[in-house]
């Protein structure tokens, strides 16, 4: 049996990577997929596609429809969701993330320090699991392959 996990959360940090490397030592039947990782292409993307836009507004707005769009494709092929709220940089985009997780019925794991626990607490308790780390999130993750 093999899961898609989509990993929702910060594009600026390693946070992917460490999942990745860790379903990978304990060879776990994985696929990730998640959002546009590289930033500029990310911000760029809506003039990539339909040509430049008016002024900053249009060309957020036209980025945002595709980048949208890649995430609901992909969050509607996952069988799994992780979302990572990080320390340093805004998460909006992860809070989102999460919401559509839950709505969508997908089983859904949040990581958060503690700090975060009150800001987060409607969210925490919607989510199927909450932990503070990524090595939680991968165990929760090898517990589903236990047979033991």
């Amino acid at each position: 049996m093999e899961f898609v996990v989509y990993l929702a959360g910060e594009i600026h940090s390693h946070w992917r990577d460490e999942i990745k490397e860790r379903a990978s030592e304990h060879r776990l039947p994985i696929t990730f997929v998640g959002p546009m990782e590289n930033h500029s292409r990310s911000d760029e993307i809506g003039e990539e596609i339909i040509g430049e836009q008016h002024n900053s507004i249009f060309k957020d707005e036209a980025a945002s429809k595709i980048n949208n769009f890649r995430t609901s494709v992909l969050m509607n092929k996952s069988d799994i969701v992780i979302a990572l709220f990080g320390e340093k940089y805004k998460q909006w985009n992860t809070a989102m993330d999460a919401s559509s997780a839950i709505a969508l019925n997908k089983p859904l794991i949040l990581i958060r320090p503690e700090h975060l626990h009150h800001p987060l607490k409607e969210l925490s308790n919607k989510a199927n699991v909450t932990v503070e780390s990524v090595e939680q999130a991968m165990k929760v993750l090898r517990y589903i392959f236990d047979q033991e």
